[in-house]
């Protein structure tokens, strides 16, 4: 989905649903990566609610792909998150940096996270993580013709098949949101030939 076709759907979303106003809003927390704003709204049957917001900048993920003799392999990396106190298999993925797009993210990420790079990136969607609380959009490309050009420890690289992967999704040892959605859009273009 385009930049321009999420804002459409937001104005449309906007358009069918009764809107909350804001009538003061405070910033509570400022930190590096995220602030959290404190929002009193007004519903549109007068009533009054808080909402706790974490503004985000945003976010880019790579479903980054390998073509082999044997077939079609996917690029993971493996880390510890302190937040959920386990190593997860993900897509590679990062924070957009202040001026940055979502492409360039993307290809900075990748060959952070992995020491690879890719010769074509193709936007597949952008998608709301959490709309209840953040602002986060994280936008996710498919890279192809990748090739390694320089070595990375920090981070543990894997490639798994596509059917590897989605077993690991139903065995609970993949379950970043991101990734998993990633994950069906390829089984859907695969389902479908593309």
């Amino acid at each position: 989905m385009s930049e321009e076709r999420v804002k459409e759907a937001a104005e449309e979303s906007k358009a069918s649903v009764a809107e909350e106003k804001t009538v003061r809003s405070e910033t509570i927390y400022e930190g590096r990566l995220l602030k959290i704003r404190l929002e009193d709204v007004a519903l549109p049957d007068g009533r009054r609610k808080k909402r706790e917001i974490v503004v985000h900048p945003g976010a880019s993920a790579v479903l980054a792909l390998r073509r082999k003799q044997s077939g079609e392999e996917i690029l993971f990396v493996e880390q510890f998150r302190k937040a959920v106190q386990r190593s997860t298999l993900e897509i590679p993925a990062g924070t957009l940096e202040a001026g940055e797009t979502p492409e360039s993210c993307a290809r900075r990420e990748l060959l952070e996270e992995t020491g690879y790079s890719a010769e074509r990136f193709e936007k597949l969607l952008s998608f709301f993580p959490s709309p209840g609380y953040s602002t986060e959009v994280i936008h996710i490309f498919k890279a192809e013709g990748l090739r390694k050009v320089e070595e990375r420890s920090e981070l543990k690289v894997r490639f798994l098949t596509l059917e590897d992967a989605i077993s690991r999704i139903k065995r609970g040892e993949i379950m970043d949101g991101k990734t998993i959605i990633a994950l069906m859009l390829l089984q859907i273009e695969t389902a479908s030939g593309k």
